[in-house]
């Protein structure tokens, strides 16, 4: 390796969705001088994947190491959004302390509680860093005393007081590359945050003493070279290429031989003979092995306790594709095909569960939320697959003889004129109000507790009744007694009633029916939803109806007809919608809407 350290510091970047983690991560690369002066400087590098790039959020958590005034720094950035918590429990099995970002302006949000409680619980090191003071809106005092209002009552409710009284605060701007310990001072860098990574404040990780290998499995990933890597930091001894080690995993102990032994290295890895306990390394040779697994030595077979994270509070049912446009489309179609590719994401994910269901049609996959599956979906699809995705279910328990619901709680801040709006779609859909605040200049902060089936198909909805100008934040809290029936959508579905090609004589006279989801010239078939009424009951249609040509003619009769645009039809758009008698299409080239019965004459169009 071409930079010699002396000591190791594991470090995680944690913070509510966009406040600013990847960014500061790019910043911290760059003035380390880990990229160097020939690295094409790309915006929120971290984010390599290309689902990351196009809807701007982390998604996985990913490692890379810096090294600074003979450190090395094995740095992780970690998912924002509450789905992916299960990213960050990973994520923080493998270091000793954690920077924790919150906006100037928005101060903590649910995320934010999530990630420090997470980080107390395993007594990591904790600083913290505000960031985007530069903000017209920014409360940098207001926000500094929520902090320590959030300390004081997490560290109280896990009774560790004593250990989180004091911690350090910076100030930073990390879209413009600096960082501060007076928020009046500006200053020309971020060697503040890099200083203070690097001081006695954080410690050399921690390691069993003893003879002996334990490396715990928290990350798989693939090199088309080595095959399946196993990432994972060694807890106790030390490993090397070319030895023969045991996986110890959920069923018999396997020996395998480490095939090639990689240590992260800048925003890649480098190629090592031996790494020592406190280190990350990605480990090739090891076949079957899942995230919680345990590499050791043959002739000291104990494993570490199994990762454990917060249980799935979303069902969804996933089928092979059965509509009539069925293959047209994608490359694979059967369920083995399917099935593989869902086992696949269970196994990189630890918040994932997959299960068989009784039709071989069919599989059940649970996670956080309607983001992660669509996620999934979406990289599935993007695969060449076709596949079919019911309406998300909460998952529902059993406890004491009492029927409970997974609950969440939703900070929402939005302009003074929606609070009426926000509080009374909310109070349909079971939410009980915890808090009203005035928050900055013109807006409100309300806070709710909301079952988790109250917020499924909402987000689109709360953009457009706060006209795109409201924050919405939700964080799971545990399970409660069951709210009681709730309406899922409210309007019924305009269904085509034949095959053909929908045409703009036959959308143009359907406009008052309701709104259209489909443009002149698109293929549909029976039972497959065209819009959505304007009424609560269904309604079939024709779409592909055609002018009846004659010899009479009238004046303004024959002008271009004009359409109004279609909403943008995306997988989280159409998870967002559907009910649960309907189907969600999902291919590499278009996402609809079906009837799980496409026959009109064995539907009811009563709801």
């Amino acid at each position: 390796m071409t930079a010699q350290y002396s000591k190791i510091k594991n470090i995680a970047i944690v913070a509510h969705v966009d406040h600013g983690k990847t960014t500061l991560v790019d910043g911290l690369l760059d003035q380390s001088g880990t990229l160097g002066e020939r690295f094409e400087r790309v915006e929120r590098v971290m984010d390599s994947g290309e689902l990351e790039r196009e809807k701007g959020i982390t998604i996985t958590a990913k490692n890379c190491a810096m090294f600074y005034k003979g450190t090395k720094i094995n740095l992780l950035d970690t998912p924002g959004h509450a789905d992916f918590g299960g990213e960050v429990e990973r994520a923080l099995s493998m270091v000793d302390g954690i920077m924790l970002l919150v906006d100037a302006s928005e101060g903590p949000l649910p995320q934010t509680r999530f990630v420090l409680q997470k980080a107390m619980e395993r007594d990591l090191h904790i600083s913290v860093i505000i960031n985007k003071i530069d903000r017209p809106d920014q409360r940098i005092d207001e926000v500094r005393t929520e902090v320590e209002d959030l300390f004081l009552d997490l560290s109280s409710f896990l009774g560790k007081e004593d250990q989180y009284l004091d911690f350090p605060i910076l100030y930073a701007s990390a879209k413009n590359g600096w960082a501060t310990l007076d928020p009046k001072v500006k200053t020309e860098n971020l060697h503040v945050i890099l200083d203070l990574m690097v001081s006695d404040y954080y410690p050399s990780p921690r390691v069993t003493e003893g003879p002996g290998l334990q490396l715990l499995i928290t990350n798989l990933s693939y090199n088309s070279y080595l095959g399946r890597l196993s990432i994972g930091r060694i807890q106790r001894g030390s490993i090397k290429k070319n030895q023969n080690y045991t996986l110890m995993g959920e069923s018999k102990p396997t020996n395998f031989k480490v095939s090639a032994l990689q240590m992260f290295y800048a925003l890649g890895t480098t190629e090592v003979e031996e790494a020592s306990s406190g280190e990350i390394v990605l480990v090739a040779g090891v076949e079957g092995v899942k995230i919680g697994d345990t590499i050791v030595s043959v002739d000291k077979l104990e494993a570490l306790p199994r990762i454990k994270v917060e249980p799935p509070t979303v069902s969804v049912f996933v089928s092979v594709n059965t509509s009539p446009m069925s293959g047209r489309e994608g490359e694979y179609l059967t369920s083995r095909k399917l099935e593989e590719m869902l086992q696949k994401a269970a196994l990189t994910n630890v918040a994932l569960q997959f299960n068989p269901t009784e039709d071989p049609k069919v599989f059940e996959l649970k996670g956080r939320g309607e983001l992660q599956l669509a996620i999934v979906f979406e990289e599935i699809r993007r695969a060449g697959y076709e596949l079919m995705v019911g309406r998300p279910q909460v998952i529902y328990k059993e406890e004491n003889g009492v029927k409970t619901e997974p609950y969440e709680n939703v900070i929402i801040d939005v302009p003074n004129e929606f609070v009426g709006t926000i509080t009374e779609t909310l109070g349909r859909r079971k939410g009980i109000m915890q808090g009203m605040n005035p928050f900055g200049e013109g807006r409100t902060r309300i806070v709710f507790d909301i079952p988790s089936r109250g917020l499924i198909g909402y987000r689109s909805q709360f953009l457009t009744d706060t006209k795109g100008q409201g924050i919405m934040a939700a964080q799971f809290i545990g399970f409660k007694e069951y709210a009681g029936d709730m309406l899922g959508r409210i309007n019924g579905a305009l269904i085509s009633d034949r095959s053909g090609k929908a045409t703009p004589y036959a959308l143009f006279n359907l406009l008052d029916s309701g709104r259209q989801f489909i443009e002149p010239g698109e293929t549909v078939y029976e039972g497959q939803v065209v819009g959505e009424h304007s009424k609560q009951n269904e309604l079939n249609v024709n779409v592909v109806r055609e002018k009846h040509l004659s010899n009479v003619r009238t004046a303004g009769k024959d002008t271009n007809l004009t359409l109004p645009p279609i909403p943008k039809r995306t997988l989280e758009w159409a998870l967002d919608w559907i009910d649960n008698d309907e189907w969600v299409e999902i291919t590499p080239v278009a996402v609809r809407v079906r009837k799980k019965e496409l026959d009109k004459n064995k539907r009811s169009v009563v709801r």
